[in-house]
């Protein structure tokens, strides 16, 4: 296997950063596409150069993809394809380290939760699909036919084919491994877009699945951006047989117009604008743990994180005063550092975007409980996209902070009065991704977790999940569910056989 890319220099010299190439019919290859700067968010210095995929590229990848699909690899059995996802975790958890450094690097979060929760989900995302995809059955029906007659139907599953995957840079190896794991389990074949941000572990993964035994072609990468640029023409490819993507909803919107004129499925999660709800008979302690997770986990970064939290108004101050006492003792720093809680923002010009939101907020009224700027943290790393956690209060639901993803660490504290004001508050949203209810009345919180018009709807905890259960969202929030069974939905098509016996 060809390396993908090496540092040159003259004696002397600092090395030049490596450069970072897309993964073809099982190997790096070049392309005519420009390069462009992979930035460490931490000081803002240049990681590797990342290799742009021009359109032959993309096509060159999708050919490769479906003559794997017509292969040997079409007519792999499930039994094999089980055992298969099993061996590539294996080396992956073999290659935790390499690999927790390589997302930390790419996204500036902490080294420590790049190991417990990225590296741990990749691992167990491919045993996880490997299990459903062995367990899987289809029901079968006798129907009764006039005469005495009868007929057996049943369904048999086949694969959707190419499958485009394009990942996110917030969650990017957790996410890539989501859905390349059930797309392989399933016997498809994949053309991967990881996020221009963060090119490395979906660089890295080609190899792991390569030493497992995953034939060429089955797992390809493009370098690249989306409009004008790999993602645009990997969406837009007449080979591609459907599309999974984690993003924005901006950007699904674009994607849903590329393949409207083919009619190719989609599994979209989107963005979100989540709620989070706590009655004054919640556990306080436990609420303020759950809350200081829910806003500020991976600086706010997750699309399941909580930007408005609305509390019963008998609690309202101590709320405040508990989550603005986290917020000012989450420790940023250097990703190494143990004590690290909280990293930079993936870009500047992301930093920008979340910036402008803060001030939005201070001018459409809102009293700043903590934080609002920039911190300046010295020690060489001031040069990044770092930027202070952020509560406040006093916004209405007419102001932009409260209506639109800010995607940054930072919420919206709202007292309420009544139960149905908080569900109304709650569901008050163009998006409906996720919720969490925080109370001790078990039938309260089973009441209004289903009142909730989300996909998903948490009591007393946050970011649990059982890989069997359905995940996706509703409203702008996306399209379908993944997750155990859900995801053989999308990645594979059902024939019914019917029989006359």
């Amino acid at each position: 296997m060809q390396s993908p890319g090496r540092s040159v220099a003259s004696p002397g010299q600092a090395p030049a950063p490596p450069m970072l190439r897309g993964f073809v019919d099982g190997g790096y290859v070049e392309s005519a596409g420009d390069a462009w700067d992979n930035v460490d968010p931490v000081d803002g210095s240049v990681r590797a150069r990342v290799q742009e995929a021009d359109a032959a590229l993309v096509g060159r990848a999708v050919r490769a993809a479906r003559a794997a699909l017509d292969g040997a690899w079409g007519r792999t059995s499930v039994a094999e394809r089980a055992t298969l996802m099993r061996r590539v975790a294996d080396r992956i958890e073999a290659r935790s380290e390499q690999f927790a450094r390589a997302e930390s690097g790419d996204t500036g979060k902490p080294l420590a939760q790049a190991r417990e929760l990225d590296v741990a989900r990749a691992v167990a995302n491919f045993r996880a699909f490997a299990d459903t995809v062995a367990a899987a059955g289809q029901p079968s029906f006798l129907t009764e036919l006039p005469g005495g007659k009868r007929a057996l139907n049943y369904a048999v599953r086949r694969p959707l084919g190419v499958v485009a995957v394009i990942v996110p840079w917030n969650l990017p190896l957790l996410l890539l491994t989501w859905k390349v794991a059930p797309a392989l389990a399933c016997g498809n074949t994949v053309v991967v877009k990881p996020s221009e941000h963060t090119p490395s572990t979906a660089t890295m993964l080609a190899e792991v699945l390569a030493e497992a035994g995953v034939p060429d072609g089955v797992y390809n990468v493009v370098h690249g951006f989306g409009q004008g640029s790999a993602g645009q023409f990997l969406t837009e490819h007449p080979g591609v047989d459907g599309v999974t993507f984690t993003g924005s909803s901006a950007t699904g919107a674009a994607i849903m117009r590329s393949v409207a004129p083919r009619v190719r499925p989609v599994s979209f999660e989107l963005g979100g604008k989540n709620a989070a709800v706590v009655f004054a008979d919640a556990d306080l302690e436990a609420t303020l743990a759950g809350l200081t997770r829910s806003v500020f986990a991976n600086t706010g970064q997750v699309c399941l994180c909580t930007e408005r939290v609305y509390v019963e108004r008998p609690v309202f101050d101590e709320v405040a005063s508990g989550l603005v006492e986290r917020a000012k003792a989450l420790k940023l720093g250097h990703p190494d550092d143990p004590a690290t809680t909280t990293g930079p923002l993936i870009s500047a010009e992301h930093r920008e975007k979340v910036l402008t939101y803060y001030r939005l907020a201070e001018e459409q009224g809102a009293q700043v409980l903590a934080g609002g700027g920039v911190p300046a943290l010295g020690g060489g790393l001031d040069g990044g996209s770092w930027i202070e956690p952020t509560l406040w209060t006093g916004l209405t639901h007419a102001d932009r902070p409260m209506r639109e993803e800010i995607f940054g660490p930072c919420a919206a504290l709202v007292p309420f009065d009544t139960e149905d004001e908080a569900v109304g508050l709650a569901n008050d949203t163009d998006y409906g991704l996720a919720a969490a209810v925080w109370t001790t009345n078990l039938s309260r919180g089973h009441t209004v977790a289903q009142r909730m018009r989300v996909g998903l709807s948490w009591v007393n905890t946050w970011f649990l999940r059982d890989l069997r259960s359905p995940f996706g969202g509703i409203g702008l929030s996306g399209i379908g569910r993944e997750g155990g069974e859900h995801s053989l939905d999308f990645y594979t098509e059902l024939t019914n056989v019917c029989v006359a016996l």
